[in-house]
């Protein structure tokens, strides 16, 4: 058996991995390295053969149909992507699969012609236009153009990509699917964006799975990627890709070590006293909302620390959040702080926030408290020295929010999240967490992670007041800050993929409920029961 017929490594599912996230210039590294120590071909190949076995695999499992009844439709690109589609379609022809290829431009790079030489000998069937209609076929796949896409999809291929989406978008009962083969057609691998959207002609494949070869991308995972990837499945095609980026997907294993103990020798002190500040005159329901959520997530005490007049004394709900106006807390003998939510921008604000981060206590700023860092000079320099002195805060903004901060627009910030995120962290010398589809989690030292959970359902008014109440309550049981990010937007996003599983969203689902699934999830999956 030859280098390139070895056994390929098994494929990767994505869910619960911290997988690294590779960017265009660490894959042509690793592909430049391997191709230098490997036979010619042997990439192309393996990639191939590993999309040949992934089809095969769910075609097994599709009990409902016979493997002879199954046909595959492939349209393969003029670049390596096109040449990975010809080793399938021989692979799949081989194996007694029914399959036809679509060709319009015939592969132009030395191993995609060896690939063509492959499929031509095997007698898959090529064509060079695509049918009027892709009804008869299970299977599609998508392997016009891999990462490194620069221009917008055009002719002949935009066509094929609005069929190919059109399959995905119309949820038939059709058997089969669309693979994307490395990332769907006209994705930007790097950013998650559409390749030319923001001129305005850009199209991509909306693909119902994606086999991505060599290591996962970090465009799969955020902004339109999600949406257009489907179910993601990583080939390694025999690449070590562990030790090429900080980049990673967030997964319990970053985070679970840092959670503690709940051992019967504890009590509440052991697990933090957090306080909520915020809530102007009129809106303190936000900081109730992020304490509730901040009980349900483990923390020993919770006061609601309030700027304005008119807030009830308790909460009736939740009699054990103690509510204060915020002179009378000392904020200072509080594990942990989370500000912002409600805050408003009176001038009572922008003195509050002097104080607290004249404080040594650790510090989350959300909502009103990061409009006011963006609109004054002074408190964007006191949250970069606290950062620079070592004691880093977490921001938590969404798109709009980070525009301000960085002095651009949410667009600019949506087109390059990764960047945006590293921008911030550096600015600001802080733990951010931009939020959104694949919500970004950045260190001032360069350790960035992507957030795989999370739907829809989080699209409500109050979801963002959960997440930091969820934040402050593990800052307050002492995680370090970055982890105690990981930790809370993981179970953030679950919380809403559970209940959505469970019928309860994405539609309808509201702020309330995530808080009493976060508290189910982390005693199901970090503090078990003893049989």
């Amino acid at each position: 058996m030859t280098e390139r017929t070895a056994s390929l490594p098994p494929l990767i599912s994505p869910h619960d991995r911290p997988l690294p996230l590779l960017s265009l210039t660490d894959l042509r590294i690793l592909e430049t390295q391997a191709s230098a120590t490997l036979p010619k071909h042997t990439l192309m190949d393996r990639a191939g053969k590993a999309a040949a076995s992934f089809l095969q695999e769910q075609i097994t499992r599709d009990t409902s149909l016979a493997k002879a009844r199954h046909k595959v439709w492939l349209i393969a690109g003029p670049g390596n992507n096109g040449g990975d589609t010809l080793i399938l379609a021989a692979e799949l022809h081989k194996a007694g699969i029914a399959v036809e290829l679509c060709m319009p431009v015939e592969v132009k790079p030395e191993d995609a012609r060896w690939a063509l030489d492959i499929a031509r000998a095997a007698g898959v069937t090529i064509t060079t236009t695509p049918p009027a209609s892709l009804d008869a076929y299970t299977w599609l796949v998508d392997g016009m153009f891999g990462i490194g896409l620069t221009r917008p999809l055009e002719g002949i291929f935009a066509t094929i990509a609005r069929q190919l989406s059109q399959r995905t978008k119309a949820k038939t009962k059709t058997k089969g699917g669309v693979l994307a083969l490395d990332t769907p057609s006209g994705l930007d691998s790097d950013t998650g964006t559409i390749v030319g959207q923001d001129q305005g002609d850009g199209i991509a494949v909306h693909a119902t799975h994606t086999l991505t070869f060599i290591g996962a991308k970090p465009g799969l995972f955020t902004a339109q990627g999600r949406d257009l990837t489907g179910a993601v499945t990583v080939a390694p095609i025999g690449i070590d890709s562990t030790a090429r980026t900080a980049v990673q997907l967030n997964a319990p294993d970053l985070f679970a070590a840092f959670l503690p103990p709940r051992d019967f020798a504890t009590n509440k002190g052991t697990f933090g006293s957090l306080a909520v500040v915020g809530g102007d005159t009129g809106m303190c329901g936000a900081p109730i909302l992020a304490s509730r959520a901040a009980l349900y997530a483990g923390a020993g005490k919770v006061h609601v620390a309030l700027l304005g007049a008119g807030a009830p004394p308790y909460d009736p709900p939740h009699p054990e959040l103690m509510l204060h106006a915020v002179d009378d807390l000392p904020l200072d003998t509080m594990d942990a702080l989370a500000i912002g939510c409600g805050m408003g921008h009176r001038e009572r604000a922008t003195q509050v926030m002097h104080d607290v981060l004249a404080l040594d206590v650790p510090k989350l700023f959300d909502a009103d408290a990061l409009n006011l860092i963006a609109k004054d000079p002074s408190l964007a320099a006191e949250v970069t020295a606290r950062g620079v002195q070592g004691d880093p805060c977490v921001l938590t903004p969404h798109p709009l929010e980070a525009a301000r901060l960085l002095g651009t627009d949410a667009p600019g910030v949506q087109r390059d999240r990764l960047s945006a995120a590293r921008a911030l962290a550096a600015r600001f010398a802080s733990v951010v967490v931009l939020k959104g589809t694949g919500t970004i989690i950045a260190a001032p030292d360069g350790r960035l992670a992507i957030n795989p959970t999370g739907n829809a359902a989080l699209a409500t008014g109050g979801t963002g007041d959960v997440l930091g109440g969820i934040i402050g309550a593990l800052l307050a049981q002492h995680l370090p800050r970055y982890e105690a990010a990981l930790a809370g937007v993981y179970l953030h996003g679950l919380a809403a993929d559970t209940l959505s599983a469970q019928g309860h969203g994405p539609a309808g689902l509201t702020a309330g409920e995530l808080a009493p699934m976060v508290r189910t999830l982390l005693n199901r999956m970090f503090y078990p029961t003893p049989d």
